[in-house]
């Protein structure tokens, strides 16, 4: 999860765009939930899922498109409670949902 993380903050990053993390999950098998925005604008979230054929692909996760920013903070605090492992990354890049689902191997 680590190396596909740093992989995402350094192709975004290289893509003219801002990448940051704003959960450190477990290096190993966290599961990773990347908020999209564009200029500022919150875009949704999405979770790295893998079905049972081993599959990955992006699902939407968490508050509506358009919600306030209180709303993806609590999100963000409930899922970490219950999960301590897992990722969050924020990128604030044009196209960010394709790029993340590219470099997650959910293309």
């Amino acid at each position: 999860s680590q190396l596909l993380v740093q992989a995402l903050l350094r192709t975004a990053q290289s893509a003219g765009g801002t990448a940051m993390v704003l959960h450190k999950g477990e290096q190993m098998s966290g599961a990773i939930v990347v908020q999209i925005v564009e200029r500022g604008q919150n875009l949704g979230l999405f979770e790295r899922v893998t079905d049972l054929e081993g599959h990955v692909s992006l699902m939407a996760a968490g508050p509506a498109i358009g919600c306030e920013p209180s709303e993806i903070n609590q999100y963000i605090e409930r899922r970490t409670r219950v999960d301590p492992d897992i990722w969050f990354v924020e990128l604030d890049i044009a196209d960010g949902q394709r790029l993340a689902a590219e470099v997650l191997g959910a293309g």
